[in-house]
């Protein structure tokens, strides 16, 4: 499989798989080969083929929802490496994790360094996931807006989080959410100008759309 994304040293591996059209990711050091896996959805085994050309150092889970979980067992039967994930969400993995991420706590593979951003909103612990110009959004961040939420509270507190910690980094980066299209920041930041605009319901949540909501 050819990487989605080459940027110098860096190789990220996009793949779709499950019944709810995850996102699994592999980012690579193609100096060393050594690698991360983000997520791990059903019918994970293209992700394991390829994940298995590289040594892989550790898993990290951007939420706990079920969809992102299903190919849970299977990865890390396959990859006897620690698990990574935030801290509020770790009560759903079905093993104890290897580690929590910590926001601004590099995790690193080879010569580069995940950066785990703390962005609670659409799980308690949703955790983004930076590699230099390349964020990992999970369901935090979308092209055209935020994930779903739960709640009026759970959507204000996605929308803050989504605007405090994501579109105030650089606006270059280009961002792979858990499901979908990729997205560049740049669009992000203008489009949520437009929703930031607006009067909104108080009992506004669910699917929310930055340019029609």
């Amino acid at each position: 499989m050819t990487p989605h994304v080459t940027d110098g040293n860096l190789q990220i591996y996009k793949i779709t798989c499950g019944p709810y059209d995850n996102n699994a990711y592999l980012t690579v050091c193609n100096r060393t080969k050594e690698s991360i896996i983000i997520d791990t959805p059903a019918d994970p085994e293209e992700l394991i083929a390829i994940a298995s050309t590289t040594n892989v150092t550790a898993i990290l889970i951007t939420h706990n929802h079920m969809d992102h979980l299903l190919g849970f067992d299977q990865v890390t039967g396959a990859f006897d490496v620690p698990v990574g994930i935030g801290g509020p969400d770790a009560h759903a993995l079905p093993v104890q994790p290897g580690f929590l991420l910590e926001d601004g706590k590099d995790v690193n593979f080879g010569d580069m360094a995940v950066t785990p951003i703390f962005t609670p909103g659409h799980t308690d612990g949703s955790t983004c996931l930076r590699v230099g110009n390349h964020l990992f959004s999970g369901d935090t961040l979308f092209p055209g807006g935020p994930g779903k939420s739960r709640s009026p509270e759970a959507l204000e507190e996605l929308v803050t989080s989504i605007e405090s910690r994501l579109l105030s980094l650089p606006k270059e980066i280009d961002f792979y959410p858990g499901h979908g299209s990729d997205g560049k920041l740049s669009d992000s930041i203008e489009h949520y100008q437009v929703y930031a605009s607006k009067q909104h319901p108080a009992d506004l949540y669910g699917d929310v759309e930055w340019l029609n909501s």
